[in-house]
């Protein structure tokens, strides 16, 4: 699979602060219920289990907050400071992607071990992707994505399966590459088996959100890869933004697939479908599009690669 130069994230849940005529009283509480999380040092990050390893890059599970903290400041980097998210205050004032979802989801962090150990780095982490169970999601009042898709039916129609939420994907520019993808992608896989998870959701992007400059594109995967009807969800009516824009007979598909973010085209590649309709996020700058990806259909021999099995990914 091929990552990661777009925000994809579930879209759901943002936190956001209800603004009263007295301004930063708001901010002030949100901030110092963050305030206990500390940038650990290069030897206790170094100190952890290893999931995966490619020569001096390792895949790790955060264990503590201090973890998921750097895994924040890696999103702000990418979503704030490179691309064009638009910060809330919290966000703004602790220079880190926050939101409430980040203390029920698990987080992967990619570690370059050279700059971790060399002090180059302050923590050495390069690349993040954020994990949301089914269970912890009812627990906490649904999965992001809910914000933007309708996904009530789509849970009932597959009552027994396991789902896992996806999102808040980034790496750093000079590890945009493709071991940073085979490690997140062998992180992702053996949580997958370990809390033996039957499908994979949540949200893509593309940069913009202007949808008519997103025409061909959009209308591909909507002719090539809508989901069938036992996985279909569709955007809800007050976001929904139309993904057939261009005839089937009128797509240069060559075209179409250089257009497509390299997480999408990932996804695609792996067996995922799309849901029906777009959503702009406008926070974010971005045109998001539903991914659903079933164990089942995921290849074979992508599973013999970024599985346990795969020796080049052995920690």
């Amino acid at each position: 699979m091929s990552i990661i130069d777009s925000p994809a994230r579930p879209a759901g849940f943002r936190f956001r602060l209800p603004f009263a005529p007295n301004g930063m009283s708001q901010v002030i509480p949100a901030l110092r219920a963050y305030s206990g999380l500390q940038v650990m040092s290069r030897e206790a990050l170094l100190d952890q289990e290893v999931l995966g390893r490619i020569g001096s890059l390792e895949i790790r599970l955060a264990t503590r907050a201090r973890d998921v903290r750097l895994a924040q400041k890696l999103r702000f980097r990418v979503f704030y400071d490179e691309m064009s998210a638009t910060p809330n205050p919290v966000t703004y004032l602790s220079k880190r992607d926050i939101d409430l979802y980040d203390g029920i989801c698990d987080h992967l962090i990619v570690i370059d071990r050279s700059l971790a150990t060399s002090g180059r780095s302050r923590s050495g982490v390069v690349g993040t992707y954020r994990l949301l169970r089914q269970d912890l999601a009812v627990a906490h009042g649904g999965f992001y994505t809910t914000r933007e898709y309708d996904i009530g039916g789509l849970l009932s129609r597959h009552e027994g399966l396991r789902f896992l939420e996806l999102g808040r994907s980034c790496v750093l520019p000079a590890y945009r590459d493709r071991r940073v993808v085979e490690l997140l992608w062998h992180g992702i896989w053996t949580y997958v088996v370990r809390h033996r998870i039957d499908a994979m959701i949540g949200c893509a992007s593309f940069e913009g959100t202007n949808a008519e400059q997103l025409a061909m594109p959009l209308s591909f995967l909507h002719h090539h890869a809508a989901a069938p009807d036992a996985w279909a969800v569709q955007a809800h009516p007050d976001r929904y933004v139309e993904m057939n824009r261009m005839a089937k007979d009128m797509i240069d598909t060559k075209a179409a697939m250089r257009a497509l973010p390299p997480l999408i085209k990932g996804y695609l590649r792996l067996g995922a479908f799309v849901g029906n309709g777009a959503v702009i996020d406008r926070q974010f700058g971005t045109t998001d599009v539903f991914i659903a990806l079933p164990v089942a259909s995921i290849k074979h021999r992508y599973i013999a690669h970024f599985g346990a099995a795969g020796e080049r990914h052995a920690a």
